[in-house]
């Protein structure tokens, strides 16, 4: 069974409503569990839960040390083209947002490579925009060619490709695939979505899979929120999460939980994420799945970021730019980033921090044979 037949198992289910209707005692029972079941995810989730914050951040922070030790890997992207033929209402490097275009030369792409590595970092991911014309697989690869001499853990951060393709480039080097499916509601996506290749639900909702299936060492997916509801999103997402897990042991499953960032245009969120709905979250998923990998990334604002990280996190983005070649790079006003970040801290000023709270921040966590 594909995860697309778990979504569609759950249309008829008043998700929502569910979510208002769980009671005290189900999330006692949720939490005094040794492993938690689909029910107590559903419940941890819960409007009610709110309530149990405190003792649910207490056994995830448990569970987390169990699994992961205070480690937490470091890693940050690398913008490399923002052309695309999508229209997505909620990006700032939609087609029809009008800034000059850009895409890094090789000689560009080793200059950024030279100073990212020259910070410590052996691990990066790898961004564009969704367009196969500008920024095609062959070009992709030369770029992962160059930043292999530099990194020894490479991520991709691009549009779904196919089963071969993701194939092409693990062969090139590329060991990690970060996608997200922005929102698991078909409908909603339909309108977000109102052309580019990008529109294909079903295509991009099982791009993780055909990644595990190519032999990727670890697949990352996320949702966006603000969106749409952020109870049911992050539900069938951990679901999706699970099946992955599931159906690909040998895989390393990841998630992000990005909220949605001011960018060019004018979309506003429809939902609003507290950032103590944040903490609901990463607990309930750190129950759900004690092995999840949980990324934060610099869309996250520096305090927020340290408050949550004993609470599940193992992975955090540091010295980030969301615009092409930001490393090294003068950025004028023709430049647009693709959102705007709220944590520019450095990548020493971020491992200095780790240290001082007693984390081991991990630079490289992998070696190519």
């Amino acid at each position: 069974m594909s995860y697309y037949e778990v979504i569609k198992r759950t249309e008829g289910l008043d998700t929502d409503g569910l979510f208002h209707s769980i009671s005290r005692h189900e999330i006692e029972r949720a939490l005094a569990s040794e492993v938690l079941s689909q029910a107590g995810f559903v419940a941890t989730l819960s409007q009610e839960a709110e309530k149990y914050l405190e003792l649910a951040a207490a056994k995830a922070r448990e569970i987390t040390l169990k699994h992961f030790g205070k480690t937490i890997q470091l890693y940050t992207p690398i913008y490399i083209a923002n052309y695309c033929d999508n229209r997505c209402l909620y990006c700032g490097f939609k087609a029809d947002n009008a800034f000059q275009r850009k895409k890094l030369g090789l000689d560009e792409v080793k200059k950024e490579a030279e100073f990212i590595s020259s910070t410590g970092l052996r691990s990066i991911l790898v961004l564009t925009g969704d367009s196969r014309s500008e920024s095609p697989v062959s070009y992709i690869k030369d770029c992962v060619k160059i930043l292999k001499e530099y990194f020894s853990s490479i991520a991709i951060e691009v549009y779904a490709l196919t089963e071969e393709e993701y194939r092409e480039l693990i062969s090139e080097g590329v060991d990690g695939l970060t996608i997200y499916q922005e929102t698991y509601d078909e409908k909603l996506y339909e309108t977000l979505h109102p052309s580019g290749p990008k529109r294909d639900f079903l295509f991009r909702l099982d791009a993780p899979e055909r990644g595990a299936m190519a032999g990727m060492r670890n697949v990352n997916i996320g949702t966006l929120l603000g969106l749409a509801s952020w109870r049911r999103e992050i539900f069938l997402m951990g679901l999706h999460a699970k099946y992955l897990q599931d159906a690909y042991p040998d895989v390393e499953i990841g998630i992000s939980i990005p909220r949605l960032r001011p960018h060019a245009g004018d979309f506003k969120p429809g939902f609003e994420v507290s950032d103590r709905n944040i903490v609901q979250i990463i607990t309930a998923l750190r129950l759900f799945m004690p092995r999840l990998g949980i990324a934060v990334s610099t869309r996250e604002d520096p305090i927020l970021r340290e408050n949550i990280m004993p609470l599940g996190v193992t992975r955090m983005s540091a010295g980030s730019t969301t615009c092409v070649g930001g490393h090294t790079r003068i950025i004028n006003d023709h430049d647009r980033p693709q959102f705007e970040i709220s944590d520019e801290r450095s990548v020493e000023e971020i491992r200095s921090l780790l240290e001082r709270r007693g984390y081991q921040p991990v630079l490289k966590d992998w070696m190519k044979i």
